[in-house]
């Protein structure tokens, strides 16, 4: 089950509609920056693909200017 955290950060002025797009993302959990025009995106997912699908979604966001992954791992299911 990975689960990564990313700093995603918008375009100028876009803070508050790319949160909200993310919110509707499933597996996303979002946690705005008191101080910053940054938000802090925890994904956790099923499987790498699936992972994938979703880091590709919340890529081709309109309001996301870059996004950089801060912490990853992979937690294998019992078998």
């Amino acid at each position: 089950m990975p689960i990564k955290s990313y700093l995603a950060h918008p375009h100028s002025g876009r803070k508050e509609s790319l949160a909200k797009a993310l919110n509707t993302l499933s597996n996303c959990e979002v946690i705005p920056a008191e101080n910053e025009n940054l938000l802090i995106v925890v994904t956790e997912t099923d499987n790498q693909e699936q992972e994938d699908k979703l880091k590709q979604t919340i890529e081709s966001l309109e309001d996301l200017k870059l996004m950089a992954m801060v912490s990853g791992f992979d937690v294998p299911k019992d078998k």
